[in-house]
């Protein structure tokens, strides 16, 4: 990418979040709520995430399968087969059975938030000139990430019960008031 085309994409984003300010402001906000809730309540949301993640496994393999099955001809025919029956099971696993896999998906949320949290500190320092006022909320957001992973890791094995839902609320609690931050500070940009 030249440095043309990025100060133009820079410029170009600058100019979506300050034009579209509210909808930034509207979604953190959703997400501060949303994120209440799941805290408040977190074996009821962890088991709320599991079964959703069931459902969509289980939605997408069944649609994998009649897919697979109306090409039979075509290449990869046996690999679809698998992907598409191994999305079946998990799904039907993790609705059957959501306390077994609010545990497994304990597992997998500390890795996104490992990798979540590295990926949004590095955005936030490579875009701190950009972002001027905003990079300090992204930091933030990338921090609070590893740190949610590494409070997960220090109370495994029993925190698989009420860890899914109270960190996916925390997550969103912070990633909601990093949007309210960004919405606000791209509104105090405006001309």
């Amino acid at each position: 990418m030249t440095s043309q085309s990025f100060d133009a994409a820079r410029d170009a984003v600058s100019r979506a979040i300050r034009e579209h300010w509210r909808l930034f402001l509207v979604e953190g906000i959703i997400l501060v709520l949303l994120g209440l809730l799941a805290a408040v309540l977190p074996l009821l949301a962890g088991l709320a995430v599991t079964i959703l993640f069931g459902w969509l496994f289980l939605i997408s393999g069944v649609t994998g399968l009649i897919t697979t099955f109306s090409m039979s001809r075509a290449p990869g025919f046996w690999w679809s087969l698998i992907s598409a029956v191994l999305g079946i099971l998990v799904g039907g696993m993790l609705i059957a059975q959501p306390a077994l896999g609010m545990v497994t998906l304990t597992y997998l949320l500390i890795a996104f938030f490992i990798v979540e949290g590295v990926a949004t500190i590095m955005f936030a320092l490579d875009h701190r000139r950009e972002l001027s006022g905003r990079w300090g909320w992204m930091l933030t957001s990338g921090v609070v990430d590893l740190f949610l992973a590494a409070v997960i890791l220090t109370g495994l094995p029993g925190a698989g019960a009420w860890a899914l839902g109270l960190i996916v609320g925390i997550n969103m609690l912070f990633g909601g008031a990093s949007m309210i931050g960004m919405a606000l500070a791209a509104r105090s940009e405006m001309p």
